[in-house]
């Protein structure tokens, strides 16, 4: 799995959107499923970005790898306990009329990607996300 570790800042978002068409460059993922992967990443990241680190500071390391069918990616960051899967599933009709700014980005990512897994381990937060190719 080849990885990458950026500081927890909005600033680093495009290296990881960087690092990911690098490590996707030449596999035969359809623009519509880079288009899901791509959006999935960076939800999450920015999401650590704001909430992990209240004091600031911290990191992200991501690694991203092919596995037959599937791309896999596992963002790793060592901030607030937090699993994305237990926020319950927005009420988008809600969100729009109130011009909502955000809150959308888990529920877009679970329903992107194919998998949408999350642990602790270590004191780390590790999420995982597989989109089938």
């Amino acid at each position: 799995m080849k990885s990458i570790t950026i500081a927890a800042d909005l600033s680093e978002i495009d290296r990881v959107r960087q690092f990911l068409k690098d490590r996707l460059q030449g596999l035969a993922v359809a623009e519509e499923d880079f288009f899901k992967i791509e959006l999935s990443l960076v939800e999450m990241c920015v999401n650590i970005i704001r909430y992990a680190f209240p004091d600031g500071g911290g990191e992200i390391s991501i690694g991203i790898r092919e596995g037959g069918s599937r791309i896999v990616i596992e963002i790793r960051d060592s901030g607030l306990p937090f699993d994305p899967r237990q926020v319950p599933k927005p009420e988008i009709d809600e969100v729009v009329a109130a011009g909502q700014k955000g809150g959308l980005g888990i529920y877009l990512a679970r329903n992107l990607m194919d998998e949408f897994e999350y642990r602790r381990e270590d004191g780390k937060n590790i999420l995982t996300i597989v989109k089938k190719i």
